[in-house]
C-alpha cells in the first residue's frame, strides 16, 4: 500500500512527478483551487474583521472525493502545489478539507520538476507558510470588496455586465491616459538633412546635419531646408574630427516573469497569456524520447534573477565547450534583483542546460520550441563575456555646417553571438552603421544632399511588452497577475488591439472617467503600488492582513456612499449637445450613454422621449458614397456606410427602409491578432466572410488555414475539446462549437464568462426581450437562473 500522497495543482505534473517516485507514492492533482468565496454573495463579514466565508467549489466535488479516497489509503499527505502565494493558499484549503482524516499533512516545494528537486523536497518537508496564505487571502478579499461593491454601481449607471477590478481598472486608466495624450498631440514639422559622401577608394556613407555655426541644427520648414541644401552643397566637405571609443555591452540577466512576457511579445508576438500558458507546459514536463516526461524550465512566476550554483557550473561548462574559453568570464556572474523583489524562486532558466533547443526540437511544438529557445539562449548569454564594440563619431565640416556620421564595428561578439535583447519602439537611429576608414582633414566627395520632411510623433500606445513594463515599473500587480490583467481588460471590452497596440473602447473611456471621479484613490497607480507593498509586508510577516484591510476599507466605504451621485453628475457632464434638431419637438439632440453605447436623445427628455442611433447621425455629417446598386426592397439607390465590421451597403431611404448588404470581402480590412498559424507560423488575422468574422492565415492564399473566431469559452459538452465560436447564419449571429459537425452545441445569445451561481454552469448567456430588457441567463435552460432583468 502506498505510504504517501502527493497533491499538486495541475494534472500535467502528475505523470512527470509520478515517474520520479516509486510505489510508495501516489500523486493526485487539485486542478487549481478547491475552495473559494461563493459567487452569489459578498461572502466577507466586514464587521467581523473581514472574515471570509469559504465554500468548496461546486465543480470540484469529484476532484475532492478522489483526493480524499486516495488520502485514506496512505500514512501521510504531502502538499506540493506551486511555490507562490496562490499555491500556498491552495495548500491551506486542501489541509482544511483533509484534516478530518487526522493524518500528518506537510508542505513541500520545488523550483523545478526534476527527479533531484522532487526527491530533495520530499526529504525536507515543512509546514504551510501562514504569512503567504494571509497575503493571498488579503488580496482575494480586497478584490472581492472592490469588484462586488463597485460593479453593481456601474451596472446601474451605465449597463448591466460592466465590472471593476482593483488592479485591472488601473491598467485601463494607464491606457486611457496614453490615448488622451495621443488625441491632444499636435505634430510639429521638422526636417533632417542627409549628405551622401565618399572618401577616396571607400564605400559611400551618410552623415546627418548636426550643427549650424556651432548651434544645434533646427530645421523647421522646407524653405530653410532648401537654403541649407544649396549653401552646404557649394562647400567642400572635410573631415574635421574623428572620435573613436571602445565600448562594452554587457549581457542581460536571465529572465524574470515580466521580462519573459515582454521579450516573447517583441520577438515571438506572443500575448502575455500565451507566454505563460506555453511556459507552464515547459515547466510541468514534456515527453522527451526514452527519458519520458521532463520538466524543461524552472518555475515561471518569479521576480528574482538568482540562479543556483549547480546551474551556474553547468552553463559555464557548456560555454567553455561550445563557444570556447574566450567567451567565459573568470567567475560566474551574479545579477542583483530589482528593489522589492521577493526572491522566493530562481530566475526562469532551463532545468538542464545540456538540453539545447536543437537537441530536443523534435519533441516540442512550434510554440514550445520558440519559447524554450528564448529562455535557453538568454540564460546561456547571461553567463558570457561582454561584447566589445568600436564606436566611431565623425564630424564633417561644410562651411558653417557640421554633419555627423556615427558607426560601430563589433570587435568581439561575446554574449551577442547567442542572444540580443529586443527593443520597444525602435527607430532608424537605433540601427548601427559601419563607416569606412577616414582621417582628419580628409576631403570628401559629395554625392548628394537630401532634405527629408518629418513630423513629431505622439507617445506610442502600449503594446503587450510596454504595458507589462509600465505595470512593473509602477508596482501594479505581480509576476503572476500581468497576463490575467491584460486578458481581463480585453475580455471586458474596455480595450482592444489595433496593429498590436492597446486602444480604449468608448465603454472603457466612460468607465474609466466615472471610476476616476468616484474612486480616485482606488484608481491611483501609486495607491495600487502601495497596496502591493502592503501585501508583500503581510507575506514577510511584517504586518497583519486584517490591518491592511481596515486601513483600506474606511476611506473606500465613504467613496462607495458618494459614488452614485458623483457618477450621475459625471454622466451629465459627458453629455454633448449637438446641432441636430429633434423632429418631434424641435429641441436640440444630445449624445448620451446607454446599454449599447452612445446614442442621440432629445434634450427635452422626459417630456420628449425621441432617440436616434448615433452612427446614423455621424454618417450623415458627410455624404455617404453613392453606388450604382439599387435596393432590392424599395428601389432606392444603395450607399456605402461604415459599421462595426467595416464597409457595407445600406439603403439611402433609411430609416424608412433598413435594407443592408455586405460588400465584397476585399473592401473589409483585415484585423490583426496575436494568434499564430499552426501550419506556417505566420500571424493570423480576422477576416469577414459571408458567415461573419473568422480567423485566417495572413499568408492566404499560399496558406489557407482558417478557423472560427473564439469567444474564449470552452464547449460545455462532455468529452469535447472545442470552444464556442462566433458564427453567422440566416437568422443572424449565433454561437456554436468549433468542432462542428462532430459537436453540434449551439447558442443564440453571446456567452459571458461568469459561472451560474445557482447550478454552477461555466457561463451565462446574454438575452434580451421586450418584457425583461437586457439580462443574463443560465446556459442550462432547466436551471432557470437569470439576472439583470427589469423588475
Amino acid at each position: 500500500m502506498p505510504k504517501s500522497l502527493i497533491i499538486v495543482e495541475s494534472p500535467g505534473k502528475v505523470k512527470t512527478i509520478g515517474k520520479f517516485l516509486g510505489r510508495d507514492f501516489t500523486v493526485r492533482a487539485s486542478v487549481g483551487h478547491v475552495r473559494d468565496l461563493p459567487e452569489k454573495e459578498l461572502a466577507v463579514d466586514i464587521e467581523n474583521k473581514f472574515k471570509p466565508k469559504y465554500v468548496a467549489i461546486k465543480n470540484k466535488q469529484k476532484v475532492l472525493k478522489q483526493i480524499r479516497d486516495a488520502a485514506e489509503k496512505v500514512d501521510n499527505i504531502l502538499l506540493a502545489t506551486d511555490p507562490d502565494r496562490e499555491g500556498e493558499a491552495i495548500c491551506w484549503h486542501l489541509a482544511h478539507e483533509l484534516k478530518r482524516l487526522k493524518k500528518p499533512i506537510n508542505r513541500i516545494t520545488f523550483n523545478e520538476i526534476t527527479k533531484t528537486a522532487v526527491q530533495n523536497a520530499i526529504k525536507h518537508p515543512g509546514e504551510i507558510d501562514q504569512d503567504l496564505v494571509d497575503a493571498q487571502q488579503a488580496r482575494r478579499v480586497l478584490d472581492r470588496l472592490v469588484g462586488y461593491q463597485i460593479s453593481p454601481i456601474l451596472g446601474r449607471a451605465v449597463r448591466w455586465g460592466l465590472s471593476a477590478g482593483r488592479v485591472q481598472s488601473v491598467a485601463v486608466r494607464l491606457i486611457c491616459e496614453r490615448e488622451a495624450e495621443v488625441e491632444v498631440f499636435v505634430p510639429e514639422e521638422y526636417w533632417s538633412i542627409i549628405a551622401k559622401l565618399k572618401g577616396e577608394d571607400s564605400k559611400p556613407f551618410e552623415a546627418k546635419l548636426l550643427r549650424i555655426s556651432k548651434k544645434k541644427a533646427k530645421v523647421e520648414n522646407e524653405e530653410q531646408a532648401k537654403t541649407i541644401v544649396k549653401e552646404s552643397g557649394a562647400e567642400q566637405f572635410v573631415v574635421e574630427k574623428i572620435d573613436r571609443k571602445e565600448r562594452k555591452r554587457n549581457p542581460v540577466p536571465p529572465f524574470i516573469t515580466s521580462k519573459l512576457q515582454q521579450e516573447a511579445a517583441r520577438k515571438l508576438r506572443f500575448t502575455a497569456k500565451k507566454t505563460m500558458t506555453v511556459a507552464q507546459q515547459l515547466y510541468e514536463g514534456v515527453t522527451i524520447g526514452n527519458e519520458g516526461d521532463v520538466g524543461l524550465i524552472t518555475y515561471m512566476r518569479t521576480d528574482s534573477t538568482r540562479v543556483a550554483n549547480e546551474a551556474l557550473d553547468s552553463v559555464r561548462g557548456l560555454i567553455a565547450e561550445r563557444y570556447g574559453s574566450d567567451y567565459l568570464p573568470a567567475k560566474a556572474i551574479h545579477y542583483r534583483s530589482k528593489k522589492g523583489a521577493q526572491d522566493a524562486h530562481e530566475a526562469v532558466r532551463p532545468t538542464l542546460v545540456e538540453n539545447s533547443p536543437e537537441s530536443i526540437k523534435q519533441f516540442l511544438t512550434k510554440d514550445q520550441l520558440a519559447l524554450y529557445g528564448l529562455i535557453w539562449r538568454r540564460f546561456v548569454a547571461s553567463q558570457m563575456k561582454p561584447a566589445i564594440l568600436d564606436v566611431t563619431a565623425v564630424d564633417i565640416k561644410a562651411g558653417k555646417y557640421t554633419f555627423r556620421a556615427n558607426g560601430s564595428i563589433i570587435k568581439f561578439k561575446g554574449f551577442m553571438s547567442v542572444y540580443m535583447e529586443g527593443k520597444d519602439d525602435s527607430t532608424d537611429e537605433d540601427k548601427e552603421t559601419i563607416l569606412p576608414e577616414l582621417t582628419e582633414g580628409q576631403a570628401l566627395q559629395l554625392l548628394g544632399i537630401t532634405p527629408n520632411q518629418h513630423f513629431t510623433q505622439p507617445p506610442p500606445r502600449y503594446s503587450e511588452a510596454t504595458l507589462v513594463k509600465i505595470l512593473e515599473e509602477n508596482g501594479i500587480g505581480r509576476p503572476s497577475t500581468y497576463a490575467s490583467i491584460i486578458s481581463t481588460i480585453q475580455a471586458r471590452d474596455y480595450v482592444r488591439k489595433e496593429k498590436g497596440r492597446f486602444v480604449p473602447t468608448d465603454v472603457g473611456k466612460l468607465v474609466n472617467t466615472l471610476l476616476v471621479k468616484s474612486f480616485p484613490r482606488i484608481l491611483d497607480a501609486e495607491f495600487t503600488a502601495k497596496m502591493e507593498a502592503d501585501l508583500d509586508a503581510v507575506e514577510d510577516g511584517k504586518t497583519k492582513w486584517v490591518k491592511v484591510l481596515e486601513e483600506f476599507y474606511e476611506p473606500f466605504s465613504k467613496s462607495l456612499k458618494n459614488a452614485p451621485e458623483i457618477i450621475k453628475a459625471a454622466k451629465k457632464d459627458l453629455e454633448e449637445v449637438t446641432d441636430e434638431i429633434c423632429e418631434e419637438c424641435g429641441k436640440n439632440m444630445v449624445i448620451k450613454w446607454g446599454k449599447f453605447g452612445r446614442f442621440l436623445s432629445c434634450s427635452g427628455y422626459p417630456e420628449c422621449k425621441n432617440t436616434k442611433e448615433l452612427n446614423h447621425k455621424e454618417e450623415s455629417a458627410e455624404e455617404p458614397d453613392a453606388t450604382e446598386e439599387v435596393c432590392d426592397k424599395c428601389g432606392s439607390p444603395m450607399v456605402t456606410k461604415i459599421g462595426r465590421y467595416g464597409k457595407f451597403l445600406a439603403c439611402s431611404a433609411y430609416p424608412e427602409c433598413k435594407n443592408t448588404k455586405q460588400i465584397g470581402k476585399e473592401n473589409v480590412p483585415d484585423e490583426a491578432t496575436d494568434e499564430i498559424c499552426e501550419k506556417c507560423g505566420k500571424p493570423m488575422v480576422i477576416k469577414t466572410g459571408r458567415y461573419g468574422r473568422f480567423l485566417a492565415c495572413s499568408d492566404y492564399p499560399t496558406c489557407k488555414t482558417a478557423r472560427p473566431l473564439s469567444t474564449g469559452i470552452d464547449c460545455p459538452e462532455p468529452d469535447c475539446d472545442g470552444y464556442i465560436a462566433e458564427r453567422r447564419g440566416k437568422r443572424g449571429v449565433f454561437y456554436g462549437c468549433s468542432n462542428y459537425p462532430d459537436c453540434k452545441y449551439v447558442l443564440w445569445g453571446k456567452p459571458v464568462a461568469k459561472k451560474c451561481p445557482k447550478c454552477g454552469a461555466p457561463f451565462l448567456v446574454q438575452k434580451t426581450s421586450k418584457a425583461k430588457g437586457d439580462y443574463l441567463a443560465c446556459a442550462d435552460k432547466e436551471c432557470g437562473y437569470s439576472e439583470g432583468a427589469k423588475k
